[in-house]
């Protein structure tokens, strides 16, 4: 394949991922007004589950089986790609079932050690019923990613992305208008709406399906024409197929894992920890730490781990040639992309926390405040990503999955101790040092590897912390200012007005400041150049 169509395959499914990963971040927004923060929370005890098993099957398996086809097609050997997709149909329709069955099964185990108490708005039949509706998605999801995988291994992303897009729409479509037809057509309860809302996974997974199976139809022909050229098969027995498909898929599965497993800590955790305290609204802070604020979080994360991953194609490339000097380079590039996404966003979130909550999910104190803790966060998932991605570049994928475990053995030991000092910040805070404590590790990993000093990218970093300031500075101002005429405390409109000033006059200060230091030319092209007769760029 060329290099050329390659590079527009990579595009396509990255293309896909976003607006797939973009639909599932804005849907929330509508599904609070209508079923409220105490409905998220019921939402979260079903889903929570769910994400786990989501994760395994999303995350690796299309990775390890696109690395598998793709090793096998280079030989000419197309029979075993072929032998592999069958069995691999067989096997994940199987798992498939017992990861149903095991879940359907457990939902009267978890339901009541997520509530952790008697305080709870809902009983344990109630969220039993939540986790029992979404775990029918997993009768379809591994089917579906072997599929996905089968299609990449054969270079053709356009399948995957299309089929990401359609099982998210159809999942946001059905959740969004199940949950208004029975709230506000047929009066029923939140709950019932909620149910409805988790089996919309479900119809998700069909819809991606679906798409799969007719891209399938549509290219046996072709794929049939290339099993006919295709070379004696390789002697490989199906255990050794799926040894190296684990060998594969493991780094991916437990770096993916990451925020799954996070967030399943707050679940167990989170309730008992703050009945033992006394607080009242456990329901709602739950739904806002554990689904709200985090859809907010992750929108810069997301954009901002897009930029910087493309880079580490190269740096694998580097590495394999043994060009430490660029290596060095590019993964400067990277941490400094990072930063300059991710950090304004990161500062405006804290400083607008008010007004931003304010806008999306309706007028809450508490929400403002966790989302003012919880933005900083924003820097610490976008980093944890990098990094393990730059140490699976550099064949160095196992330091990866043990600093998630160092960084999840924190959170765990920390979680209960901090909500009950701390309150519902405290999660926060114990997940900002489990992903801190993991970062370190990697910073160690690669600077010992790949022979990296941090000390230019912490000069760099330094000069964008500056400029985040001045940023913060100007918003802080504006607010003062907007706050003789309007209230953030008052209405939604009046928090949006102020929101979308904060953020245009916190988006002009720090990309003149980028801009004019020539910061932006440096990191992102000849296209943001400021002065072409500029003596010199910043340090």
């Amino acid at each position: 394949m060329s290099e050329s169509k390659l590079l527009r395959g990579t595009f396509i499914l990255t293309l896909g991922t976003y607006i797939s990963r973009i639909l599932g971040m804005i849907y929330i927004f509508p599904f609070t007004y209508l079923v409220g923060e105490t409905g998220i929370a019921l939402y979260q005890y079903g889903y929570g589950q769910y994400t786990i098993f989501l994760a395994i099957s999303t995350a690796g398996l299309p990775m390890a089986v696109s690395k598998f086809v793709s090793k096998y097609n280079s030989l000419g050997d197309y029979h075993t790609g072929r032998r592999m997709l069958k069995s691999g149909l067989f096997v994940m329709t199987i798992t498939g079932f017992l990861s149903f069955l095991l879940l359907y099964s457990l939902a009267p185990v978890l339901a009541p050690i997520q509530l952790g108490g008697d305080k709870s708005v809902y009983t344990a039949d109630d969220v039993v019923s939540v986790i029992r509706m979404v775990s029918f998605a997993l009768l379809i999801v591994p089917i579906m990613s072997m599929m996905r995988g089968f299609f990449q291994g054969h270079q053709s992303m356009g399948p995957t992305a299309l089929s990401q897009v359609i099982e998210q729409i159809a999942r946001v479509i059905f959740l969004l208008s199940s949950a208004y037809i029975v709230i506000e057509l047929l009066d029923g309860g939140i709950k019932t709406a909620i149910g409805y809302a988790t089996f919309a996974a479900f119809i998700g997974a069909i819809g991606g399906l679906g798409v799969m199976i007719w891209y399938w139809l549509k290219r046996k022909p072709y794929l049939d024409d290339l099993l006919a050229t295709s070379k004696p098969q390789t002697e490989i027995s199906t255990k050794q197929i799926y040894k190296e498909l684990i060998s594969y898929s493991a780094p991916f599965v437990f770096v993916g894992l990451a925020i799954p497993l996070y967030s399943l800590i707050d679940q167990y955790t989170f309730n008992r920890a703050l009945n033992s305290i006394g607080e009242e609204e456990i329901q709602n802070l739950f739904g806002i730490v554990t689904g709200l604020v985090p859809k907010l979080v992750m929108i810069p994360v997301s954009i901002a781990t897009a930029f910087s991953l493309t880079l580490v194609p190269t740096i694998t490339k580097s590495f394999t040639d043994g060009d430490f000097s660029l290596l060095r380079k590019q993964i400067d590039k990277t941490f400094q992309i990072c930063v300059l996404l991710v950090l304004p966003a990161v500062v405006g979130m804290a400083v607008l926390s008010y007004p931003m909550y304010n806008s999306f999910f309706g007028l809450n104190e508490a929400g403002g405040n966790v989302l003012r803790w919880y933005a900083p966060v924003a820097i610490l998932f976008s980093f944890f990503s990098i990094t393990a991605a730059i140490l699976q570049g550099i064949n160095k994928q196992k330091f990866a999955v043990v600093s998630l475990a160092i960084g999840l053995i924190v959170k765990l030991i920390c979680n209960i101790p901090f909500l009950i000092w701390f309150g519902e910040i405290g999660s926060v805070l114990a997940t900002a040092l489990g992903y801190t404590v993991s970062i370190a590790y990697n910073f160690w990993m690669i600077s010992r590897h790949a022979q990296y000093s941090f000390s230019f990218f912490v000069r760099r970093s330094l000069l964008m912390g500056i400029f985040a300031f001045v940023m913060a500075i100007g918003i802080v101002l504006i607010e003062w200012l907007l706050s003789f005429g309007l209230s953030v405390d008052e209405s939604r409109g009046q928090s949006t007005v102020v929101l979308l000033i904060g953020v245009v006059v916190g988006a002009v200060i720090y990309l003149f400041l980028a801009y004019r230091s020539r910061l932006l030319e440096i990191l992102l092209g000849s296209k943001f150049a400021f002065r072409k007769t500029s003596k010199k760029a910043v340090d």
